[in-house]
């Protein structure tokens, strides 16, 4: 299902744990690695779709997790032609996504990447919140970075993707010892 304008309506998880890491999933069989998404079916709210693409792809249920906030409107991104499928060129122009962030209440035992006949992932890891941005192919970053970005009102603690940056470049101003 695709809008007028040739974007797929899809979700966007961030799971985080209590040190405010993100879940970082292992494509199948690919060196790739994103956050959990995928499309919204006809007639499913996003928070339904949400949910069901969370069991699907990192095996968690409800309980597992609190939705702490969600982006405000949807934020898209393009799809290169050449991962276009031939019979959607022409049609299909991407996929326009509403975020979740999540908290993972269960624990790392709950995530179970198996949760159904056909995984997305065969990795994962905890990740700084803004790593992903760096990692993730190229034509997703630009998404990655406003919904992280949008999604740091909801958490307190978290440092600005511009300090994250000086930080991991070694640019950071050093803490006092406390010794």
């Amino acid at each position: 299902m695709l809008d007028r304008d040739g974007y797929r309506p899809n979700v966007g998880i961030i799971l985080i744990n209590h040190k405010h890491e993100v879940f970082w999933g292992k494509r199948v069989r690919e060196h790739s690695w994103q956050f959990p998404q995928g499309g919204i079916k006809p007639g499913e709210s996003p928070e339904a779709a949400m949910y069901r693409e969370l069991l699907e792809e990192v095996g968690l249920l409800p309980q597992h997790v609190k939705i702490l906030g969600r982006t405000r409107d949807w934020l898209r991104y393009d799809v290169p032609t050449n991962w276009v499928r031939r019979e959607w060129r022409g049609s299909y122009r991407g996929q326009k996504q509403i975020w979740f962030l999540l908290k993972l209440v269960g624990r790392d035992c709950d995530v179970c990447l198996r949760a159904t006949n056909h995984p997305e992932f065969d990795g994962w890891r905890w990740n700084d919140y803004w790593a992903p941005v760096d990692a993730v192919i190229e034509f997703k970053k630009d998404v990655y970075e406003r919904a992280l970005t949008e999604l740091t009102r909801f958490l307190k603690g978290v440092e600005s993707r511009r300090d994250y940056l000086a930080r991991i470049a070694g640019d950071a101003p050093s803490l006092p010892d406390e010794g």
